[in-house]
């Protein structure tokens, strides 16, 4: 299975609060969809996907786009999306992958010119107040 030529036909992002300078709780919700799946020939399909980073009552980024699916399956998936709206586990499991692969850094710098959090979980870095006796712990290294 192979997934080519990924690419972003329309986006649309908003926020919706001009005011940011009390802190907020900012809940941040990812969907993909598949909205269209259709077979091409010489095992392609052609497939119209829907991402959508949803920032609740702040904002929003959604991006449609399309890409090529390779795969000796492409005629049988798209046949079962065709009459039942779905497809085997691994392909969406691949298809929905690439999807959030390719969109959630386009988001990140949208994002950014939008003065939204970056829809990504940034690492939390804690320190140990404790420590264990007697032991010789050290800490990461701050410059």
């Amino acid at each position: 299975m192979k997934i080519k030529n990924l690419g972003i036909k329309t986006i649309e992002a908003r926020r919706f609060i001009k005011d940011f300078s009390r802190p907020m709780n900012i809940r941040i919700d990812h969907n993909s969809s598949v909205t269209s799946f259709s077979y091409k020939g010489d095992n392609e399909a052609h497939v119209e996907f829907e991402y959508v980073a949803s920032y609740g009552a702040v904002g929003i980024i959604k991006f449609e786009g399309e890409f090529i699916f390779e795969s000796e399956k492409a005629k049988e998936v798209a046949e079962r999306w065709q009459n039942k709206k779905n497809m085997p586990n691994e392909v969406a499991s691949q298809i929905h992958t690439a999807i959030m692969h390719y969109c959630v850094p386009e988001a990140v710098i949208i994002a950014r010119e939008l003065k939204l959090p970056p829809p990504i979980p940034l690492p939390q870095i804690k320190f140990d107040k404790g420590g264990i006796k007697g032991s010789n712990k050290f800490g990461p290294e701050v410059a």
